[in-house]
């Protein structure tokens, strides 16, 4: 089965972001992955609703929202108004994670956990039936750019086979580092989506690049 393709619209070019926008509508990606930070759980600030609402009237795709917040579900309500497809929150940033992914579900959207690159897929193990997906970070969260973590490959194995033994149906979704090396192996090791930075939209031809990671 070939992977989702989620764009980041963290590489995207501000300056132009109508452009890249419409290059995504016309493309084959499958979602489009935003990134939220505040600044304190990770040492980065990216933007906030006021954009993604922007971003939500211009995009056709489905929007996959990554809270690298601390008290993400204080901002349910705001990612739901988005008409967002999934959120994702982080296992380290919430205290009550099933409460949280109660919430989440209850407000219409898919229930994403994803896990820092020092975080055992085993933390997971009691909750996994309740989640719709989990990403796994392959590189420290906070910022673009950065070279793929190897030994993600073995945590995508890991827990592949936590899924499979569970009963669950969660995907299993890779954020950092991600391009056509990296997402072939990760595809053989048993991801479903590949979230696709600079690959995609440093690429000479983002669109085709795409293209090819969705064929991998």
């Amino acid at each position: 089965m070939k992977p989702l393709v989620a764009p980041s619209l963290l590489s995207a070019n501000f300056a132009n972001l109508q452009a890249d926008m419409d290059m995504l509508n016309r493309s084959d990606c499958d979602w489009l992955h935003l990134d939220i930070m505040d600044g304190v759980f990770v040492p980065n600030i990216s933007f906030g609703f006021p954009v993604l609402k922007y971003v939500a009237q211009l995009t056709r795709k489905p929007l996959d929202v990554h809270l690298m917040i601390v008290r993400p579900e204080k901002f349910i309500a705001e990612v739901k108004a988005l008409g967002a497809y999934t959120m994702n929150v982080h296992y380290e940033a919430c205290v009550h994670l099933h409460r949280v992914v109660q919430q989440i579900r209850e407000a219409g959207m898919k229930a994403g956990v994803t896990l820092n690159p020092s975080t055992p897929v085993e933390m997971l193990t009691d909750i996994i039936e309740d989640v719709d997906l989990v990403m796994l970070m392959s590189v420290n969260p906070g910022f673009g750019g950065q070279k793929f973590i190897p030994r993600t490959l073995d945590r995508v194995e890991r827990l592949r086979k936590l899924i499979d033994e569970s009963g669950s149906r969660a995907l299993i979704e890779i954020d950092g580092g991600v391009n056509r090396e990296t997402g072939r192996r990760l595809v053989d090791a048993g991801a479903d989506v590949l979230v696709a930075g600079s690959a995609v939209f440093k690429a000479a031809d983002p669109v085709a690049e795409i293209r090819a990671l969705k064929d991998l």
